[in-house]
């Protein structure tokens, strides 16, 4: 119970993250692990029970989320953080795309993953392709991100959920977990907009200028992402 609580308190916590912060997501998310092993938990047993109850009901309804190797890829056009459209059979024509959806600002995973991915974008560029991430918050909440954390790629705003139904990740929060979430400080909707309690699954997709996923990783997990060092040699055989 006592893991459940710390892995289910990293998940919902902001943190700041380091700027020698490893290349490696999974380096990151064991430096973190470690260093948060002291940290105790504002959450009851009955909060943990919440939590793992919705987690394992998804984990049931999406037990093989996201696109497949193979599948062309949805096109779809939405707005960066500073209001531009960006269309994804345009950007193919420039090169492949490295395309990553995550749950928001406010998730540290999804952090960790995206600096370990700003890591290793010129390794990325080099190969021709460019990474787009995409996700349910509100383009202001992207421009403060963008902004606090200096990323140099784009980041979209699925503001109806339309581009996650198509790519297989999306989900709506139970109310008992949101309740558990808002009780902790943590409100959803106040980065994605209001009545707007959803989610992607964590997901990569490498995209090839023909429009087919070439290599993807997505589980209901969202510890596990997929590493730079995979989506650098998915690129190299294209």
């Amino acid at each position: 119970m006592r893991y459940l609580l710390f892995l289910y308190t990293l998940a919902i916590v902001n943190v700041s993250y380091a700027a020698d912060m490893a290349a490696s997501y999974q380096e990151s998310l064991d430096q973190y692990m470690q260093a948060s092993k002291s940290s105790s938990s504002p959450f009851s047993e009955a909060d943990v029970a919440v939590m793992k109850e919705a987690a394992m009901a998804l984990s049931k309804s999406m037990p093989d989320p996201g696109l497949k190797a193979g599948d062309r890829a949805p096109d779809f056009s939405l707005k960066n953080a500073f209001g531009q459209k960006i269309n994804l059979q345009t950007e193919l024509k420039k090169g492949p795309v490295v395309l990553v959806f995550y749950r928001g600002a406010w998730c540290p995973f999804c952090n960790m993953h995206l600096h370990a991915l700003k890591k290793n974008l010129p390794q990325i560029n080099k190969l021709g392709a460019q990474l787009i991430a995409v996700t349910p918050q509100t383009p202001d909440k992207s421009a403060g991100q963008i902004k606090k954390d200096n990323f140099p790629f784009e980041v979209l705003s699925d503001l109806d959920s339309q581009v996650m139904k198509n790519y297989r990740l999306y989900y709506e929060l139970p109310e008992n977990l949101i309740a558990v979430y808002k009780k902790h400080k943590l409100d959803v909707e106040a980065f994605n907009g209001k009545g707007r309690a959803v989610l992607p699954v964590p997901g990569t997709f490498i995209i090839n200028q023909q429009g087919i996923v070439v290599a993807r990783q997505a589980e209901t997990d969202y510890k596990k992402r997929m590493e730079p060092a995979d989506i650098i040699k998915a690129l190299k055989k294209i």
